[in-house]
């Protein structure tokens, strides 16, 4: 019996360390992001924000503004705190290296203050996001999903351009 107790506190005290949808962790998520998406503006030389690998495909700065616009509209939604932002990053006419890491710097800071000001229990709220019932954590990990989706793209716009890409941040 004593060991099915320990036994039990330890799967209890395992699925507590990992659960995913704290308040607390994705704020750590999101400020670890932040820093990694920078050295990803900073390692793309300027002449290379105009780049595209394909005449189809979005641009450097197009990339990095559309994952920009999305952080902005998932947090928007997840929190019902209204967007700083007015119009579009990716399609700003500004295109230029400062401007772009100006607006996606903009973006990782709405999300980190947005869940700064959330309690655990925010998380768990019922939003509708995109047409789609959910609750507001979730809105904020297919938010995560999606910059990190996008940053991962850029890599090959990167190594396209003959630079090494920052080394991955898992923690």
């Amino acid at each position: 019996m004593k060991l099915l107790s320990i036994t039990c506190m330890l799967i209890f005290a395992a699925s507590t360390a990992f659960a995913q949808t704290s308040r607390s962790k994705q704020i750590a998520d999101w400020e670890r992001a932040k820093v990694f998406t920078k050295e990803y503006l900073d390692a793309m030389p300027e002449d290379g924000y105009a780049f595209k690998p394909t005449p189809e495909i979005r641009s450097f700065a197009q990339q990095m503004g559309h994952l920009a616009d999305a952080n902005f509209a998932f947090v928007s939604g997840a929190t019902g705190k209204k967007s700083p932002m007015e119009g579009s990053v990716e399609k700003m006419t500004d295109q230029s290296k400062a401007a772009i890491t100006k607006g996606v710097m903009d973006s990782y800071d709405f999300a980190i203050s947005s869940l700064k000001s959330m309690t655990d229990a925010d998380l768990g709220k019922d939003i509708k996001l995109f047409g789609m019932d959910m609750k507001s954590g979730v809105a904020l990990e297919k938010g995560f999903e999606h910059q990190t989706h996008h940053r991962g793209q850029a890599t090959v716009y990167i190594r396209l351009k003959g630079v090494t890409p920052p080394k991955e941040k898992l923690f």
